[in-house]
């Protein structure tokens, strides 16, 4: 049995995280048990390649929107040339980078499926069946993320469509898609498949309205602008059947083989792929929680409070990143591993952990977030309609992107919206929505002030610079 301090399942960024700090400045010891690639979900089949996919559509759209730019523009991407740069992103699935990364901070990587066996201990079964136990001193984190969730639908799972891994890895473009789903990943695939040259792209989504969890003026937009683009939009409808006969698996990426014939909403049509991108399910099936006494919550996912510590095991065991179901993002996952590795730290160590890095939590209501779509939505905190149900009286300011100069100047057909929803028994900002190209690196600001409780008297005293798009925060709050 090989003993470490700290054991952690899962080699994505939120464990890598939990396990760099865990141990660093220290003698402390670690290590990381994956089954795939080290760096995991967001470095090889969902943030890097996705956003490799999407920048060249985005800069050739703005390209286009550029009077005098447009007219030294002929023809469309290059394909090839954009998969292999996303390649390049990606490392052509080599994790050994990430694996000189782990050694360079004392962490050991040990390769196999990891599950619990007993309190603080860990059997790896590794790639030809051999299994080893691991034992940890002080903490076991479990960091497996979650998998791609395939709707009960009758006949779709038999005909084998994409989920995010193969459409963030695809290597033939195919010439009619139907994306089952309307958030984030739907979006941002139906952006890239449509720039890449897909013909037909069908987004079905069983919701009214495109990114139902925001704003609704994010969806309309979206909508409009995906519409733009070519696609079809069967919003309020639920995919009924899938046929596909003679299904060839060709591997990740390429076309399966055979058409697929769809049902929805009552018309049925022909396509030669399918991409699945109706949310997602965590990994906690073959965990061995039962060894431990400890059950999943709601919808399978680890219940885990503010130091990411799992109910029910006396503090030894933590979980971080999507597995816990708090925020399903990269970064909220890589904030939750450094929160979990710096109390595993302070409690190794003898520090106290009450102080407020440790209570005031970024991920109750203070989740920013991005849909790298085109148009892109930026978002951080709540929406105008979750602070009402939470009981807050708010006041909504709202503006026109596109009548900002420094936007203007970006690209003609600069078009978009702003909203800032503000608590008004406090003066300070609770949650803001940007929606329009490039606009994402607009929100850090509000994370700022939402996560420093910035009243807005404050707030009117930093002066953005002219002309930029930051001039969007003095005209909301003009808009008082």
């Amino acid at each position: 049995m090989d003993t470490y301090d700290v054991v952690v399942i899962g080699g994505g960024p939120a464990g890598e995280n939990a396990a760099q700090y865990a141990i660093k400045g220290s003698d402390r010891t670690a290590v990381i048990v994956e089954a795939e690639l080290l760096g995991g979900e967001c470095s090889y089949w969902a943030c890097m390649p996705s956003k490799a996919l999407l920048r060249p559509v985005e800069a050739l759209d703005g390209g286009h929107a550029l009077p005098g730019v447009a007219q030294a523009l002929t023809g469309d991407l290059d394909v090839a040339s954009v998969l292999e740069r996303r390649d390049g992103f990606t490392h052509n699935h080599d994790d050994s980078g990430q694996v000189e990364w782990a050694g360079e901070h004392g962490i050991e990587v040990a390769r196999g499926r990891g599950r619990l066996v007993g309190a603080k201990t860990v059997e790896v079964t590794g790639p030809g069946g051999d299994a080893r136990t691991l034992r940890a001193r002080r903490a076991v984190v479990i960091a497996t993320g979650t998998t791609a969730f395939i709707p009960p639908v009758a006949g779709l799972r038999e005909a084998k469509p994409w989920t995010s891994r193969e459409v963030t890895n695809l290597r033939e473009v195919p010439d009619r898609v139907a994306v089952i789903g309307g958030g984030v990943v739907a979006c941002e695939a139906t952006t890239w498949l449509t720039g890449l040259g897909s013909r037909e792209v069908t987004l079905i989504e069983p919701e009214s309205r495109l990114l139902a969890h925001l704003e609704p003026f994010a969806g309309e937009l979206m909508a409009e602008q995906l519409g733009r683009r070519g696609a079809r939009l069967l919003l309020g409808t639920a995919v009924e059947t899938v046929h596909r006969a003679g299904v060839e698996d060709r591997g990740v990426g390429r076309i399966r083989g055979g058409a697929a014939t769809v049902t929805a909403g009552g018309s049925t049509f022909e396509v030669d792929e399918i991409v699945v991108a109706a949310g997602r399910t965590p990994a906690t099936a073959d965990l061995g929680l039962d060894s431990v006494g400890v059950r999943p919550g709601g919808h399978g996912y680890l219940d885990a409070d503010d130091h990411m510590a799992v109910s029910g095991a006396d503090q030894w065991l933590y979980a971080v990143g999507d597995v816990c179901g708090r925020a399903l993002l990269t970064h909220m996952g890589k904030y939750q591993g450094r929160i979990a590795g710096d109390v595993i730290a302070a409690r190794a160590e003898g520090r106290s952990i009450d102080a407020p890095r440790y209570r005031d939590v970024a991920d109750h209501g203070i989740v920013p977030a991005v849909v790298f779509a085109e148009p892109q939505v930026a978002s951080v905190g709540l929406t105008e309609s979750q602070a009402r149900e939470a009981g807050v009286d708010v006041q909504a300011l709202e503006y026109d992107l596109g009548a900002i100069a420094g936007a203007r100047l970006l690209r003609d057909d600069f078009a978009g919206r702003a909203k800032l929803v503000v608590d008004r028994d406090t003066d300070v900002l609770i949650g803001a929505t940007f929606v329009a190209p490039d606009v994402a690196e607009l929100l850090h600001a509000a994370t700022i002030a939402i996560a420093g409780k910035v009243p807005l008297d404050t707030l009117w005293h930093a002066v953005p610079s002219y002309p930029t798009v930051s001039e969007i925060w003095l005209r909301l709050l003009e808009s008082r």
